[in-house]
């Protein structure tokens, strides 16, 4: 394990080169969806519904269509009566019209269109229009939609076969599940009845908003040849294509998909959103039409999901864990999106990355008269982990034993066997630990027991508070199976440039893909230019998320950059007289490696090898993973995933007595890169996973009112700030080289989210003695908690624990 990446016999990987898009970030030349205008461009407005669950019974557009500026006014209605549409569109079902047909679902439901020459205009009109609902009984919550006889927010689903791994399935019909995971491993029963302590617990996460600071924006054209031409603030170039080309009936070379910089998305800016109804203006007006989110539809349009899970866990007499069932319960919202994905990839880490021989996991994916929930960063996985990790520390702290400890005689290790059956590899989870247990000096005190209540000053005024420790693990599969595709040219001068589908998004890609090719071939990570998204000349990708790029992206380049190498190297070697398994390539040059003095700049090869000037060498591939779909019924696999991240968090926190307020004093996340292309946004990866998490600890959530957001601005809804970042707060790389990684690399972007909130309330437990079990972390939940720590220590006296403390 290494700690940094850095100091190795490397020439661009492994190495903190400065970002080849900061000049143009930093400078403010950098270009975003919201910046593009196009000549003659009209822009659009949506109309939303005020009601959760209602039937459409008229809709009167009359106004709105004389409203001074306006060119299109398009309805629900008016789908259906236009031949060769499909309105439907989902990445799991096509459960979500363009435009609501029949009944809204949600309170924000889009119900009508308006393109007009001003947003302004635009606005004004889409407020003329009449819309007549009946209103309907809606199901507000989880537990209302699963009550017998709920109201059904759909009553058809077609899946969308868009993904191999979304391929069949099913809902449970009549119901408002939308889709049910099962895992079943060993005899769970017979292992419950023969423990000596049973923990059973229920926790629960709310929803949070994403918060990019670039909202959802398109902009759609047709040109002169009939081409449907979109950019977005989209992660997902490939798919919305495919989608289009669905939806309006289009073949795919009439569809083109162009990405600039992204200004955020994490999870919020997958699959399609505003692409097909502002598509379907710019159809219906021959113009081009630019949609652009206000800050409070932002919040309407898509978020984290609200999850419950109840969970129990036999444990031996020795402290072994004999049994683990998990049951969660995820609050999909009115549209399915990708939240399918979701709750299977994270129901089946939902047991932990512990060596339990019975498991039994059930994860269920529930519509609720809610905006729709999706991609978050960590996808699902840090809900489960606040629920695993935090019983896990308490059956530690129940059983006197040290957290850290328990955790470390419990984690699996290479060649074990996954939950799903899947044997482990390239697992540093262990190392992940102890790093972060060493970085708040654990063995130290303040860990699983109250210290007494100091007396601090804080301007002159004195507070009592106490302090604790707490850790916590996470694990998380990568996507399988999945497709990148990439081409890498060299030019006659050393320059290179890399045709690629991921999106840059703040993330660092540019840079990775850049040093990629920079290492392979030789030349200067400045000289190589990353071209954004453009589905006209850049090959498919799956998504840009998941943690997916750094592995196929990047064995994509440098598969397509290696197969450049390889004909540079042919020319080189006829110009040299040697085999070209002799030659190496560094700083633009190409040269016998036993004697370096012998060789050939670049320009000389080319040169050597054409006739003409401005000459380039291309090199293509598809890196492609697979996976064996877990079976229907026990959610088994030999081979659930290619990869594995693996992370862990450690925190040190002070509670206010009297106000309740938790301030992170310490905090500490490590996760298991591989090895680092760049280690430098590696910390930087995990700084902003680290933060972003400690914020939704801590404070953010979102509230509804009988299914009305009463919170949908940053006014109401609080973000973290530089002010709740920890004084000291340290990113740990850990590595363990992956053997189908490129250079080693795995990724990292979500793994520094995945532990941290449990690593927070543990830490709380170990200062308060009492445990909660609902984020956030509120003074006022704080308060109450330290209210009930008597009744909550009379509980623990029962033969069934309920979560000591």
């Amino acid at each position: 394990m290494t700690r940094t990446g850095e100091g190795r016999d490397a020439r661009a990987v492994g190495r903190s080169v400065p970002r080849v898009d900061g000049a143009e970030k930093v400078t403010g030349r950098a270009a975003y969806v919201t910046d593009c205008v196009v000549p003659g461009m009209l822009h659009a407005a949506l109309l939303r519904s005020p009601l959760p669950h209602a039937r459409i019974r008229r809709i009167d557009a009359g106004r709105a269509a004389t409203h001074p500026g306006v060119s299109a006014v398009v309805t629900g209605a008016d789908l259906v009566q236009m031949p060769g549409l499909d309105p439907y569109f989902g990445p799991a079902f096509q459960d979500q019209a363009i435009l609501a047909i029949d009944k809204v679902r949600f309170v924000g439901d889009p119900v009508a269109a308006v393109a007009a020459a001003t947003r302004e205009a635009a606005r004004e009109a889409a407020q003329l229009i009449e819309v007549e609902y009946e209103e309907l009984s809606a199901v507000l919550d989880v537990q209302a939609a699963l009550r017998a006889g709920a109201p059904l927010v759909h009553e058809r689903l077609r899946p969308s076969q868009a993904f191999a791994d979304l391929m069949g399935i099913e809902a449970e019909r009549q119901t408002n599940v939308c889709y049910h995971f099962k895992l079943r491993r060993g005899d769970v029963e017979r292992a419950f009845a023969e423990a000596a302590h049973v923990f059973e617990d229920t926790y629960t996460s709310p929803a949070a908003q994403h918060a990019p600071l670039e909202p959802h924006v398109t902009v759609a054209w047709v040109t002169e040849g009939g081409l449907l031409h979109v950019t977005s603030s989209t992660q997902s170039p490939s798919y919305v294509r495919l989608s289009l080309a669905r939806i309006f009936g289009l073949p795919l070379s009439k569809v083109r998909v162009t990405v600039p910089y992204l200004g955020g998305g994490y999870g919020a800016k997958t699959y399609d959103k505003l692409e097909p109804v502002t598509a379907l203006l710019a159809l219906r007006t021959r113009r081009p039409v630019k949609l652009q989110l206000t800050r409070e539809e932002e919040f309407v349009t898509i978020h984290k999901h609200a999850v419950t899970t109840r969970i129990r866990t036999g444990v031996a007499a020795d402290g072994r864990l004999l049994a683990r069932e998990v049951a969660v319960y995820w609050d999909s919202g009115a549209y399915a999106d990708i939240a399918p994905r979701v709750v299977h990839k994270s129901g089946y880490t939902a047991a932990g990355p512990y060596a339990i021989p019975n498991v039994k996991i059930d994860s269920y994916c529930v519509y609720t008269n809610r905006p729709p929930a999706g991609a978050f960063r960590g996808f699902g996985v840090p809900q489960v982990v606040w629920a695993y990790e935090s019983q896990t520390d308490a059956i530690a702290t129940r059983l006197g034993l040290d957290p850290v400890a328990y955790r470390r005689a419990h984690l699996l290790r290479e060649g074990d066997l996954f939950a799903t059956g899947t044997p482990m590899r390239s697992l540093a989870v262990i190392e992940c630990l102890d790093a972060v247990a060493r970085e708040i000096e654990w063995g130290s005190g303040l860990a699983g027991s109250s210290p007494p209540a100091p007396e601090v000053r804080e301007a002159g005024v004195p507070r009592r508070v106490l302090r604790g420790k707490g850790v916590a693990v996470g694990i998380k599969a990568a996507l399988a199976p999945s497709i990148s595709g990439a081409t890498v040219m060299l030019n006659a001068d050393g320059s290179a440039s890399v045709l690629s589908s991921t999106v840059e998004m703040g993330q660092g890609s540019d840079t990775l893909l850049a040093q990629i090719v920079a290492e392979a071939l030789g030349v200067r990570v400045p000289d190589v230019q990353v071209v954004h998204p453009d589905t006209a000349v850049t090959p498919y990708d799956t998504i840009t998320a998941a943690t997916r790029s750094t592995f196929h992206m990047g064995n994509a380049v440098l598969q397509a950059a290696a197969r450049v190498r390889e004909q540079l190297f042919a020319i080189a070697s006829d110009r040299l007289e040697v085999d070209p398994d002799l030659l190496r390539a560094r700083d633009g040059r190409v040269f016998v490696a036993e004697a370096e003095d012998r060789g050939l700049t670049i320009p000389e090869v080319f040169g050597a090898a054409f006739q003409a000037a401005g000459t380039t060498l291309v090199g293509e591939a598809v890196y492609q993973t697979s996976a064996i779909p877990t079976d229907h019924e026990t959610g088994q696999s030999e081979r659930v995933t290619v990869m594995w991240f693996v992370g862990a968090s450690a925190a040190e926190v002070e509670v206010d007595l009297e106000t309740g307020q938790v301030r992170v004093l310490r905090f500490a996340t490590a996760a298991d890169v591989g090895r680092p292309i760049n280690p430098h946004h590696c910390r930087q990866q995990i700084l902003g996973s680290a933060v972003t998490s400690i914020g939704q600890t801590l404070f953010e959530c979102l509230h509804f009112e009988g299914g009305q957001l009463t919170n949908g601005s940053f006014l109401d809804y609080m973000i973290a700030g530089y002010r709740d970042v920890p004084p000291i707060i340290t990113p740990i790389i850990v590595e363990r080289a992956h053997p189908e990684g490129p250079y080693g690399a795995k990724g990292v972007g979500e793994t520094g989210a995945l532990s941290v909130a449990a690593a927070i309330g543990n830490a709380v437990h170990a200062a308060l003695g009492v445990r909660l079990r609902d984020l956030p972390l509120t003074p006022e939940r704080v308060l109450q908690a330290m209210r009930e720590r008597e009744p909550a220590r009379a509980a623990r006296r029962g033969q069934v624990e309920r979560g000591p403390g």
